[in-house]
C-alpha cells in the first residue's frame, strides 16, 4: 500500500506539471541555440525516442536489466536509448546539451548544474542511504582520523554526491576545504590514482566503494552516517517534463515497483546487475544491502535539504551564484 500511496502522490504532483511556468529560463541564447541544435541531431525527445541518462548502479540499472520499461513504453509508441554516465555531473552535462531527457543523480549534481544554468526538474527521489558513500584510504595508510586529511591530497568527481560528503566530514573534524587538496577526477581515473598512491584518500560512492573494499582492501575513514542524507534524485529536462507527462508517471510507477521487488530480493538483484556493470555478485550485494529502496515525491524536507547544499557551495565559491531549489520542482511540491 506505501507504493501504491507513493505512486498516486507522484501521480497528482505530475498531472500540475503542465501548468508549470514559474521558473525564468537560464542559461544564455547561445546555450540555448547549442541545446537546440543537439536535441535536433539526436532526436533527444522527438521521434518516439526517450533517452535515458544513467550511472552504474541504482533503480535505473535494475530497471533496465529487467526491461519493464523498454515494454511499458513501448505499448506506447516509445522506445528506450539507454545511455551510460561515468557520474552526475557529466550525466547533466549531456542534459543541458539535450541528448538525454531523464537521468539519475545524488544530492549534489542538480545544485551545480541548476546554478550552471541547466533547466531541470525533480522528479521524485530514493530515501536517504548514508551508508553508501565514504571516505576510503588505502589499508595502510597511517591516516585514522579525519582530522589527518588536513594538507592530504583527496580524490572526487566534481560536483558528485561525495563532494557535499567531503565538505561535511571536513566541517566534522573542524578543517576547511582550503585545508586539503581535491583532485577533481572521474570514478575510474579516480581508482587507478588511489591504486598507485598518487593520492591519499578517495571520496566514492557505490558500487566502486564496494568495489575498492573488496578488490582493494581499502579501509572506510568515515561514512555518511549522522552528516549527510546522500539521496538519489530522478531528474529530467524541464522542456522534456512538459510535453511528456505520460511517460513521467510510467517511468515512476516502473521504478516504484522495481525499488519493491529490489528491497526484498537483493541476492537476486545482485546476480540480475552482475553481468551488466562487470561486477561479482558478492561485491554488488554488499553495495545493495547498504542502499536503501522506495521511490518518494519530493517534499519540503528534501527540497530544504538540497537548498542547503546549494548554500553551503555557495558559500564555499563552489558554485557561481545562488539558487533557489524549489524552481526546479514542481510548484506542488514546493509548496
Amino acid at each position: 500500500m506505501g507504493v501504491r500511496r507513493a505512486v498516486t502522490r507522484l501521480a497528482a504532483a505530475l498531472s500540475v506539471l503542465g501548468l508549470c511556468a514559474v521558473v525564468s529560463a537560464c542559461g544564455t541564447a547561445g546555450g540555448n541555440e547549442q541545446a537546440a541544435s543537439a536535441a535536433s541531431s539526436s532526436g533527444a525527445g522527438t521521434g518516439g525516442v526517450i533517452h535515458i541518462g544513467y550511472q552504474k548502479y541504482g533503480t535505473l540499472n535494475i530497471l533496465k536489466a529487467r526491461g519493464t520499461l523498454d515494454k511499458d513504453l513501448k505499448k506506447m509508441g516509445y522506445r528506450v536509448d539507454w545511455i551510460e554516465f561515468p557520474g552526475g555531473p557529466q550525466l547533466l552535462e549531456a542534459m543541458r546539451s539535450g541528448s538525454i531527457d531523464i537521468g539519475h543523480t545524488g544530492e549534489a549534481p542538480p545544485v551545480f548544474a541548476q546554478a550552471g544554468g541547466v533547466s531541470l526538474v525533480y522528479l521524485a527521489h530514493e530515501p536517504a542511504s548514508p551508508h553508501s558513500e565514504a571516505i576510503l584510504v588505502p589499508k595502510g595508510s597511517p591516516i585514522h582520523t579525519l582530522s589527518q586529511l588536513k594538507g592530504k591530497k583527496i580524490a572526487l568527481n566534481k560536483g558528485s554526491n561525495v563532494h557535499y560528503l567531503l565538505v561535511k566530514l571536513l566541517q566534522k573534524a573542524g578543517l576547511k576545504y582550503s585545508d586539503i587538496q581535491p583532485v577533481y577526477l572521474a570514478p575510474d581515473e579516480a581508482r587507478a590514482a588511489f591504486q598507485r598512491g598518487s593520492v591519499d584518500a578517495w571520496a566514492i560512492w557505490d558500487p566502486y566503494f564496494a568495489v575498492a573494499q573488496s578488490q582493494l582492501h581499502a579501509r572506510v575513514l568515515a561514512d555518511g552516517e549522522g552528516v549527510v542524507q546522500n539521496h538519489e534524485f530522478y531528474l529530467a529536462s524541464r522542456t522534456w517534463a512538459l510535453q511528456h507527462q505520460d511517460v513521467v508517471k510510467v517511468l515512476l510507477r516502473d521504478l516504484s515497483e522495481t525499488d519493491a521487488w529490489a528491497k526484498t530480493h537483493q541476492a537476486a538483484l545482485a546476480r540480475l546487475l552482475a553481468p551488466q556493470l562487470g561486477i561479482d555478485e558478492k561485491t554488488l550485494l554488499v553495495a545493495a544491502n547498504r542502499r536503501t529502496y522506495g521511490v518518494q515525491p519530493m517534499d519540503k524536507k528534501t527540497i530544504q535539504q538540497q537548498q542547503d547544499i546549494a548554500d553551503t557551495f555557495y558559500r564555499l565559491g563552489l558554485i557561481p551564484k545562488s539558487i533557489h531549489v524549489a524552481q526546479a520542482v514542481l510548484p506542488k511540491n514546493g509548496g
